[in-house]
């Protein structure tokens, strides 16, 4: 087998902390009545010893994925992180923009073009780099992409970074955040050690509620940090980002909710209720896998997303529908696969409820 090395510093100190397997590819939705076995891809998850980067150990060639719709909840957030920012000084009118790209759509620019960033000129370096989307984590060389975003900066320019805490997926469990195509797994700690080869210091930090716990921070060349990122380093390390031990404890975390999955269907089917699912999320996709849900213990799941109806889930035969043929169906249980839609659903999908049916969030309730 081939030595592992760091994405980033290319260190070979590390250790594997997660191993989910062999997975099916996430955002690979297969026709519902495609008969094909579904590719499937080792899904492990290794911290560098050297910079404290959480990645993926190995490559995926994976299929493109299909175009999903964005949560209200993320809408807003963004909306949130603009402020923030905006509020620091940090997107002054007239200074320029550019965006770091992102598989999974979503943009800051018409918060910025409010107020007053301009676009900078291809080629041309910006006042401002924004990855704000979660782009950074889906490149294979994690050194090369940071390195691409900062040599688009221009001197004294700010550089406007977000994501999913580990410490995040640490505290709430979320060990199916962990998925194929996502290959880093940023922590502020690691992220200051990053940014420092570069000249770059962490200044400020803003935490988010979404997914349990999302970072924006902002870096400039020089400067020092202030207390919001001193006191996030220090929580983030007490969390155990850079800790493999700890790290590891996600492995245990495995067994117990798909094993709880699985009771939680299988009790629903004997007494007679009727279960699905919302949100195709590719966060659902391994704990779907693992539970091995056949036999329609779930009966679909339901996504806002067109090109995702009509599918299944990958590695399953769980049909993929639409929010409307889930009110038709009139389901007793409805298990949440996001967190973060639980205000968003009840509010579009008011007949759940009046029809007698219940949502459980998987992310609370499938915990050990």
């Amino acid at each position: 087998m081939a030595q592992l090395r760091c994405r980033w510093c290319r260190s070979t100190s590390g250790e594997i902390v997660l191993d989910l397997g062999e997975q099916p590819a996430c955002e690979y939705f297969p026709p519902l009545h495609d008969p094909a076995p579904d590719p499937v891809f080792p899904l492990r998850l290794w911290l560098c010893a050297g910079c404290g980067l959480a990645q993926l150990a190995d490559d995926a060639d994976l299929p493109d994925q299909p175009e999903g719709l964005e949560p209200a909840a993320l809408t807003e957030q963004r909306h949130d992180a603009v402020v923030a920012a905006h509020a620091a000084g940090f997107l002054p009118v007239g200074a320029t923009v550019t965006e770091g790209h992102t598989p999974h759509g979503g943009s800051w620019w018409s918060e910025l073009e409010a107020l007053g960033l301009r676009r900078a000129e291809p080629g041309t370096p910006a006042d401002v780099v924004v990855d704000g989307s979660f782009g950074l984590m889906h490149a294979t060389d994690q050194a090369a992409a940071l390195a691409a975003l900062v040599d688009a900066l221009a001197p004294g320019g700010t550089l406007l970074f977000q994501f999913h805490s580990l410490a995040a997926i640490l505290r709430e469990q979320q060990w199916n955040a962990v998925r194929l195509g996502h290959y880093a797994y940023y922590s502020v700690p690691a992220l200051q050690t990053m940014l420092a080869r570069h000249g770059f210091t962490v200044t400020h930090a803003w935490s988010f509620p979404l997914y349990g716990g999302t970072v924006l921070v902002a870096a400039r060349r020089g400067g020092l940090p202030d207390t919001s990122v001193t006191e996030l380093v220090a929580s983030e390390t007490a969390d155990g980002v850079l800790d493999a031990g700890v790290v590891a404890t996600l492995q245990e975390c495995v067994d117990v909710s798909s094993a709880a999955l699985r009771t939680l269907t299988a009790d629903a089917r004997a007494r007679g209720a009727r279960v699905y699912g919302y949100s195709a999320a590719s966060r659902a996709v391994a704990l779907l896998y693992l539970a091995g849900l056949q036999d329609g213990l779930l009966l679909g799941v339901a996504d806002a997303s067109p090109a995702k109806q009509g599918c299944r889930m990958p590695g399953t035969t769980i049909p993929v529908i639409a929010p409307v043929d889930l009110v038709d169906a009139r389901p007793d249980v409805v298990l949440l696969f996001v967190s973060d839609l639980l205000s968003e659903v009840r509010r579009q999908l008011p007949q759940i409820e009046v029809t007698g049916g219940s949502w459980i969030d998987a992310g609370l309730g499938l915990k050990g």
